[in-house]
């Protein structure tokens, strides 16, 4: 059969990259005697802006890597007539004609049939000082090029990123891979908002750990230009940060107001209105890609989702229709990934956030476990959150947060979503096995068993948020997890049972009273709970258990340093080796505190003064170790992240009130707080200061009594039990009220040193600390 074009049609196309770039050679593709031009007011064309950042970062070498086609090129192969550097500025649909500006000089073109893809351009919202020139956006080569000259040059090293969205994260990441330090604002209480907060809480922790500052629930309200000193960004919470460069990554807009007067359906946020063809309220004008209103896949909706992948389907489509063949865009369902150091977080269909606000009915469940064998070397750990219909079991939503595999199972779940299938088809995927990529009962597959028995209504069960905001009389917090998990971190007002425990205790529980049962990630709960229910309790399982509990702890995130305790059910080897100088264990694929345990017990066998090493891929670790060395009277060596896999070195015993963890080699120091001594106090903030003031970027722990430094004078009114009350009255409120360690004399001691060191212009602790947050 042979195919005889006639017909020769004018189509103008305004915009490259995804969208415009794809129509045009799907276009060419299926006509091959039209005449086709595209109009583009920048240098390039078609390139992966989603790669910008990596550029910045160094991790893409070669910038022409970035540039998938030239004008040139494109030209050649699609015999498409490419202008760059011609801005669209008007569109006259009533003539068929659009309005260009090159140069200086405007002049019209017409069109058969108009294809719009204008993207969407980043907001910059009128905050005084924003026009500095060092206040800069990301949205082409020529901005990458800006930003990396910068860094290039050494003039950005303290930078400011606005913004926790795809754009923000990213832009963190790669500037602290090349050794900057980066502060990273999001007015929201989280970062990556189409995440729910106790699953962007995991990459909160993780961006701390990487050394990013996260000033959470805050917003830039000015920034100050302080010449050479660089820009101060005003905080509305008050503070005020310094920084070199500030990078805006608040958002993005449909960039369409050169069609404000052209009679062209645009939505309150200027988005440009189209139907299932992609075709608008004129109908030989089509528009795809980022500037476009679609309808969400699960609530059906109008939405504005600017992916990259949608705006390449939509070129495509607008081409078949134009061609002749029958072609619809069957609505987005918002699949997204990002990568954030060594985790990745990832998404499809509806979060909990907008099904409640949208009042979708749903239900919920979490699961945690491993991206492949824990018995195989490297397992990390990868949580899955579901939200699934309460009438059917239909797939409504998925996130996805781990190392490895994320992408794998958030494109098997964003497939299950597009074809409807339920909770039941989870359980019954056959998915690829083998040790090294997953396990025989897939953490998909473990989503929908778990999400079954909810539905099903064997398995009661209760969620965090709702142990935080209603503490009942009537229930009993009951932990079955081991004597030693429990001590490691546990649910306050919580009793202690463990599994293997619970058949010959049960006559310690009260029958009329709720039992909400936990274990670490909700496997033992899940034992536990049928077994009470079958004894004639009234009991539900914390779905995610500890695991989940303790990270929505730290979902309402500020710029301090969280710490929340993890744990276990894995039961992988320990894998210990020894020599006469360290003992060296591997406690990798287990979740905190697994890791801890297993240095608890390699502690125990050592001899005082020898060093352990222990690796753990589980971050909880990293956050845990600290404090776990401060309480157990042992000494942190040091703490590193090589490659996702945290490794420190704790010596057995004492050694000193303040320890130095280096973390990303030398110039990065923590430093941990276990005192409330002025000397010792003294002496840790001016090692801090000192690391500081040559380069290092210093992070600072405090324990239980270096806490009392940060006292305020006035605070605000908490109700505390008495014995609450003698402590608050026992302990030294700030740095002002501290003591010496030795020969502190009721005071008259810590005065003359005091004196002593004002004659010697030591500067006092007060100002050391004031310095330290400087």
């Amino acid at each position: 059969m042979v195919e005889i074009m006639t017909e020769r049609k004018r189509i103008t196309v305004v915009g490259g990259v995804a969208g415009g770039a794809s129509f045009a050679a799907r276009m060419r593709r299926l006509d091959e005697r039209a005449r086709i031009t595209l109009y583009e007011r920048g240098e390039h064309i078609s390139f992966a802006n989603c790669g910008l950042p990596y550029h910045i970062g160094d991790t893409i070498k070669n910038r022409d890597d970035l540039i998938i086609q030239t004008p040139e090129k494109f030209r050649r192969r699609y015999a498409v007539e490419v202008q760059t550097r011609n801005e669209v500025v008007a569109v006259h649909p009533a003539r068929n004609t659009i309005e260009v500006e090159s140069n200086g000089e405007k002049r019209e073109e017409p069109y058969d049939y108009l294809v719009l893809s204008p993207g969407s351009a980043p907001i910059r919202p009128p905050i005084p000082g924003i026009d500095d020139p060092r206040i800069l956006t990301l949205r082409n080569i020529a901005d990458m090029d800006r930003i990396r000259a910068l860094v290039d040059e050494r003039r950005a090293q303290r930078t400011v990123v606005v913004g926790g969205g795809f754009i923000g994260l990213e832009m963190a990441e790669n500037l602290r891979h090349r050794g900057g330090e980066v502060t990273l604002i999001e007015m929201a209480k989280q970062v990556f908002a189409p995440a729910d907060p106790e699953m962007a809480a995991v990459i909160q922790q993780h961006l701390t750990l990487n050394g990013v500052t996260l000033a959470l629930g805050d917003a830039a309200q000015k920034f100050v230009d302080k010449k050479c000193d660089g820009i101060e960004v005003a905080l509305q919470s008050g503070k005020t940060i310094e920084a070199d460069a500030v990078i805006l990554a608040i958002g993005v807009r449909p960039d369409t107001h050169f069609l404000t007067d052209s009679d062209i359906a645009l939505t309150r946020r200027g988005a440009i209105e189209v139907d299932a063809h992609m075709r608008t309220n004129h109908k030989n004008i089509f528009a795809v890609g980022d500037a476009v209103e679609v309808v969400d896949f699960i609530s059906g909706r109008k939405v504005h989702v600017p992916l990259a992948g949608p705006a390449n389907r939509q070129g495509r489509i607008a081409a078949d229709t134009i061609a002749g063949i029958e072609s619809t865009y069957k609505a987005t369902q918002g699949t997204a990934i990002c990568k954030v150091f060594d985790l990745t977080v990832a998404v499809t269909g509806l979060n909990e956030k907008n099904a409640k606000t949208w009042d979708i009915p749903h239900l919920k469940s979490y699961t945690h476990g491993a991206d492949h064998a824990g018995y195989y070397p490297g397992a990390f750990p990868l949580s899955i959150k579901i939200l699934f219909s309460p009438d059917d079991g239909r797939l409504l939503g998925a996130q996805v947060v781990g190392k490895n595999g994320i992408d794998k199972r958030i494109d098997v779940l964003a497939t299950a979503l597009r074809h409807g299938l339920t909770i039941y088809d989870l359980a019954e995927l056959e998915l690829a096995y083998a040790p090294p990529y997953g396990s025989a009962k897939d953490p998909v597959n473990m989503a929908g068993f778990v999400a079954q028995n909810i539905l099903e209504k064997r398995m009661p069960v209760a969620f965090a948020e709702e142990i935080a905001s209603s503490p009942r009389e009537d229930r009993v917090i009951l932990d079955v997890r081991t004597r030693t998990e429990h001590e490691n971190g546990a649910i306050e007002g919580s009793i202690n049972i463990p599994i293997d425990e619970l058949r010959e205790r049960l006559g310690e529980l009260d029958k009329a009273k709720e039992h909400l049962v936990y274990c670490q990630v909700g496997l033992r709960g899940y034992l536990a709970t049928r077994t009470l229910l079958q004894e004639g309790f009234r009991a539900a399982n914390l779905s995610g258990g500890y695991k989940t509990y303790s990270t929505l702890q730290t979902a309402d995130y500020d710029s301090s340093y969280v710490s929340p305790t993890h744990e276990s059910t894995c039961s992988s080897p320990t894998g210990e080796e020894s020599n006469e100088d360290r003992t060296i264990v591997d406690a990798t694929g287990r979740q905190c505190p697994g890791p801890i345990m297993q240095l608890k017990k390699a502690v125990d066998q050592c001899r005082e003064g020898q060093e352990i090493e222990i690796r753990a891929t589980d971050q909880g670790f990293a956050l845990d170790v600290p404090s776990w060395c401060n309480r157990t009277q042992n000494t942190l060596m040091s703490l590193v992240n090589e490659g996702g896999v945290f490794k420190a070195i704790i010596r057995k015993g004492r050694r000193g009130d303040a320890c130095t963890v280096p973390q990303d080699g030398d110039r990065n120091k923590t430093m941990v707080i276990f005192s409330n001594d002025l000397d010792r106090l003294m002496a840790a903030f001016i090692i801090a200061n000192g690391a500081a003031s040559m380069g290092s970027s210093v992070s600072l722990f405090f324990t239980f009594w270096g806490l009392n430094l940060l006292r305020k004078d006035n605070p605000p009114r908490v109700d505390k039990a008495l014995i609450e009350r003698m402590f608050s009255m026992m302990m030294p409120r700030g740095a002002g009220k501290t003591g010496l360690s030795k020969m502190h004399m009721g005071g008259a001691g810590t005065a003359m040193m005091k004196q002593v060191m004002k004659a010697k212009n030591v500067l006092s602790l007060e100002s050391l600390v004031h310095q330290a947050q400087e």
